[in-house]
């Protein structure tokens, strides 16, 4: 009895040391099909801690500004040009003037002198002579490179003139002649002298101004320059 208890055990531990020492093959894992993730691309997204919903920035209205009324340059303002007549239509004569002469078809600058009873103007190369029995005189004249051509004039009168500088007179031929000073056009006499040494060729005297104008002295040349 005891023999075969030894054998039965003898038998199951020879059994257990059979399965110890047996090579059992390992068993590989089931492999499951790998699914590739999308790729997102995350460059266009802000950081944003965690929890906190990323939104995609919103572009802002252009904002328009309003259009500005356009500003026109103001007319430069003349000034308003000086009279040249009196209320009453007569002439605003400046302490110089314009003369023109149409005989000649020249203009040449006058001093409008109030003490001077009569015009004059610069005569050179003065000759007198008698032509249907009255006295005519010939002469040129000359101022400030200018000489005319010679004018033939019959003599209203001689007058005499005192010579401050000289003992004695000196006679001298007053001539009538045409002249214009802005739209007047008149004859008036001018008394014959060497002016070439003075300013001024031509001067006017009371007698043409008396009563057709009246005299600014200070103004200058308020009538226009007549040129033909």
């Amino acid at each position: 009895m005891y023999n075969r208890k030894a054998i039965v055990v003898l038998m199951l531990s020879g059994g257990l040391f059979a399965c110890s020492t047996t090579t059992q093959a390992p068993v590989e894992p089931e492999q499951k099909p790998q699914v590739e993730q999308p790729v997102v691309d995350d460059s266009s997204k802000t950081d944003a801690t965690e929890g906190e919903k990323v939104t995609a920035p919103t572009e802002k209205p252009e904002e328009v500004k309003p259009t500005e009324p356009e500003v026109k340059p103001k007319p430069e303002e003349k000034p308003a040009p000086k009279p040249t007549k009196t209320s009453d239509g007569k002439l605003i004569l400046g302490e110089e003037e314009w003369v023109f002469v149409p005989g000649l078809k020249e203009a040449f600058k006058a001093r409008v002198d109030t003490g001077a009873t009569t015009s004059s103007i610069s005569a050179v190369d003065i000759v007198d002579f008698e032509r249907d029995g009255k006295d005519w005189v010939k002469f040129k004249i000359e101022h400030d490179g200018i000489t005319t051509e010679e004018i033939s004039l019959p003599v209203e009168r001689w007058v005499k003139i005192k010579q401050s500088s000289a003992e004695g007179t000196q006679r001298r031929a007053v001539v009538v002649a045409s002249i214009q000073i802005g739209d007047l056009k008149d004859k008036t006499e001018f008394t014959l002298a060497d002016r070439t040494h003075l300013s001024f060729p031509l001067l006017l005297g009371r007698s043409f101004f008396r009563d057709v104008a009246v005299v600014d002295v200070s103004q200058k040349y308020v009538q226009k320059k007549i040129t033909k």
